[in-house]
């Protein structure tokens, strides 16, 4: 996927020593842009292997809305263990905001999502099909505010008056070698969904990289088990390869189709999200700078 692997070189090329509140030092860049056009493959990383069960699984868990890493733990996906409390709760994850996002008054909520479902069937054309993750309230103090703070539903019309979804991603904190290869599938795999859900084809998926960071170890060559440079430039040597396709099984046609999949095994999950022709280069071992 060209247009990642030309920010992991931007960012290389341009990323100034930056510290930050992982005490690991990173290479930080301002403002990557991008875009994605999903009619030519799912983009889904080929030059290392990416898990897509942990993506349609962490997908599934932020439309639902919870904040306990239950679902998670249930499939086997670990990426949340360090940001959950005492009680199995992330108290910032996305979904919870996205379904019920906190409004003046006691338990006063907003379901952001369910509002874009609804413009989509009845006012496809709005401009306001926004869902923020970012509410200052929790963000301010989070122990890990949210890294993707909001994006944006679009609808457009090609050069045959035909209508396609566009999906724009604002994130404010980017983690060139772990995050944004899960950040572009996640994403591209909830604007297949919106589509499902109202019958618009999928078009492009836009992507705002704001702080966009590789980790690194210190100058004086301690944290070196950190340095995420040499997987990077392991990448930047390796053939991109043709993207998969994706199907999702025409049971899932709404929303509320979601909630039923959470009480499924894996395998069952899985067998609804099919990728056609994933042929990925080996994976690479990046640590995590908690």
């Amino acid at each position: 996927m060209k247009q990642y692997l030309d920010a992991v070189r931007e960012t290389l090329t341009k990323g100034q020593r930056k510290s930050n509140r992982t005490g690991v030092d990173t290479l930080s860049t301002f403002n990557i842009n991008y875009e994605i056009d999903l009619t030519q493959g799912f983009p889904l990383l080929t030059t290392k292997e990416i898990s897509w069960k942990n993506i349609v699984i962490e997908n599934l868990w932020f439309l639902s809305g919870k904040t306990d890493i239950d679902l998670l733990k249930k499939h086997k996906c670990r990426f949340w263990d360090p940001w959950a409390d005492a009680n199995g709760k992330v108290p910032s994850a996305y979904g919870n905001f996205w379904r019920h996002f906190p409004l003046p008054g006691e338990d006063n909520t907003n379901d952001q999502v369910a509002y874009v479902v609804d413009q989509l069937k009845n006012n496809p054309m709005s401009r306001r099909m926004v869902v923020s993750a970012w509410a200052p309230g929790n963000a301010q103090t989070s122990a890990l505010p949210p890294c993707h703070a909001f994006w944006v539903v679009n609808t457009q019309y090609d050069e045959n008056t035909e209508p396609y979804l566009c999906l724009h991603l604002t994130q404010r904190s980017c983690d060139i070698a772990l995050g944004v290869p899960y950040n572009i599938a996640g994403y591209a795999l909830l604007l297949e969904l919106f589509s499902r859900f109202s019958g618009i084809r999928a078009g492009i998926f836009g992507h705002t990289l704001i702080d966009a960071h590789i980790y690194t170890g210190k100058a004086d060559g301690s944290m070196a088990e950190f340095d995420h440079i040499p997987g990077l430039k392991e990448q930047l040597t390796r053939q991109i390869r043709e993207l998969p396709t994706l199907e999702i099984d025409p049971s899932i046609q709404s929303l509320e189709d979601i909630e039923p999949l959470l009480a499924l095994e894996t395998e069952d999950i899985m067998s609804r999200f099919t990728l056609h022709s994933y042929n990925p280069h080996p994976p690479i071992t990046f640590k995590v700078a908690v």
